[in-house]
C-alpha cells in the first residue's frame, strides 16, 4: 500500500553507489526528495534522474536532499551514476524492503522480473513527514516535477 501525505516516512539505511551506508535519519532537519526508479540504464529512468540532475541547483539552493533508489546493485548504480554525472546519492534497495515499505513496488514487472521499484516520488519535510507522494502505475510515466518543486517552495 502506498504511503500518503501526512504520514511519517519509514526510516531506512541502504548502501549507496559509493558503498557507504546512508540512512534517512542522516538528513533530519532537511527536506528530502526521494525518487524510486525501476532500473538503471533504461530510457524513462534516465530521463527521470537526468531531470533531477539538470535542475539540481533548485534543490541545492533550498538545502533539500535528493535521493534516488532502485533495486539495482550498488555496483550497477555506481556505473550509472558515473555515466550520467548525478550529483545525488543512488541507493541500492537490492533486498526490496524500502520499495515495499513505501508502497513503490511491482510484484511483477516486464520480462517476468519480480520485485522491481515502481517509479515514484516522495517529498519529506524537515521532520520527515510526507508532504508529497506520487506512485505511478505505469513505468512509462514520469513524476510531476512541477508539483514536486511547488510543494518545496
Amino acid at each position: 500500500m502506498a504511503l500518503l501525505t501526512g504520514q511519517e516516512a519509514p526510516e531506512f539505511t541502504l548502501f549507496s553507489s559509493d558503498l557507504k551506508e546512508i540512512s534517512l535519519s542522516d538528513f533530519k532537519g532537511r527536506k528530502v526528495v526521494i525518487h524510486f526508479f525501476p532500473m538503471a540504464f533504461t530510457g524513462v529512468c534516465t530521463t527521470q534522474l537526468c531531470t533531477m540532475r539538470d535542475t539540481f541547483g533548485f534543490y541545492e539552493d533550498i538545502n533539500a536532499q535528493v535521493l534516488a533508489i532502485s533495486v539495482d546493485s550498488p555496483f550497477t548504480l555506481a556505473k550509472y551514476k558515473e555515466e550520467n554525472n548525478y550529483q545525488f546519492p543512488l541507493l541500492s534497495d537490492f533486498n526490496k524492503e524500502v520499495s515495499e515499505a513505501y508502497g513503490a513496488y511491482y510484484d511483477e514487472f516486464v520480462f517476468n522480473l519480480k520485485g522491481v521499484a515502481k517509479r515514484s516520488a516522495f517529498v519529506l519535510d524537515e521532520n520527515h513527514d510526507i508532504i508529497y507522494a506520487e506512485v505511478l502505475e505505469s513505468a512509462g510515466d514520469l513524476p510531476d516535477f512541477d508539483a514536486i518543486r511547488k510543494v518545496l517552495s
